[in-house]
């Protein structure tokens, strides 16, 4: 072999070596900001699909519905314990240290992003409180020629009239 095709060879070797290289920091680097998304039934009892269950440590999402009667605020910090809860039956508890956001109470539903800390709780670090999908703030409304709250048109109404009282 010449020179030539060693120079070539070696620079061919290289150039695989680097993008090999650079596509593996790549993929380390976008799995450990990988997220993945639980319900609190299967954070319990693992996926139904294949069982699997988050481990601890591990960064999370969860979304389900804040169980009424659950929260506890501690009144020296912003520090605040929740359980949510989904449709079939699993049950998850939720720790927060900042503020929660407007939109948030018992009842509503909410997706958490953080940590699984113990088997059934998760330290947030990240709260996101779901809006009534119907909302259409009342200036977007006035514009559109609707009204801000629907109402009711039931026959009683429509005959009696309204009463005020």
């Amino acid at each position: 072999m010449n020179s030539r095709r060693k120079k070539r060879l070696t620079l061919a070797v290289a150039l695989i070596a680097g993008v090999a290289g650079i596509a593996s920091l790549l993929l380390y680097a976008l799995n450990s900001n990988l997220n993945l998304f639980f319900t609190p039934h299967e954070i319990v009892n693992g996926k139904k699909d294949t069982g699997e269950k988050p481990e601890i440590g591990q960064r999370i999402r969860v979304g389900g519905m804040v169980t009424v009667g659950t929260m506890v605020r501690d009144p020296d910090s912003l520090h605040v314990e929740f359980e949510i809860h989904d449709a079939f039956g699993g049950a998850i508890t939720v720790t927060f240290d900042d503020l929660l956001p407007d939109l948030f109470r018992e009842g509503q539903g909410i997706v958490a992003q953080g940590v699984l800390i113990k088997p059934d709780t998760i330290q947030a670090t990240e709260v996101l409180a779901k809006h009534d999908e119907n909302y259409m703030p009342p200036e977007v409304a006035e514009a559109m020629g609707q009204t801000h709250e629907k109402l009711d048109y039931s026959e009683q109404k429509k005959t009696e009239g309204y009463q005020y009282q």
